[in-house]
């Protein structure tokens, strides 16, 4: 019976909680986007003006990057969608 009510429960708060598919993309014209430098390609990121930046950076391996796929939802940008192959200034390698 604990059983049944843990999974209706879980079954109840997979549909509240919306899917990585259903956030949108988020714009390089947001301002938060923009504050933080952030490119949907990280090759597009300029160099002069964030020079902590390296061509081994990217959301997909940023801790703060939470997908799976080729774009997901970051701490970052709540209810926005980045994509893997995105940077910003706020970039944290994963451990």
């Amino acid at each position: 019976r604990r059983f049944l009510t843990l999974l209706a429960a879980s079954a109840a708060a997979a549909v509240a909680l919306p899917a990585a598919a259903d956030l949108p993309s988020l714009p390089e014209t947001d301002p938060t986007a923009q504050a933080l430098g952030y490119k949907a390609d990280a090759a597009q990121v300029d160099a002069a003006k964030y020079p902590q930046h390296t061509a081994q950076q990217n959301c997909a391996n940023c801790k703060f990057f939470q997908g799976a796929g080729a774009s997901g939802p970051c701490q970052l940008f709540p209810g926005k969608s980045v994509s893997a192959k995105g940077w910003c200034a706020g970039y944290a390698a994963r451990a």
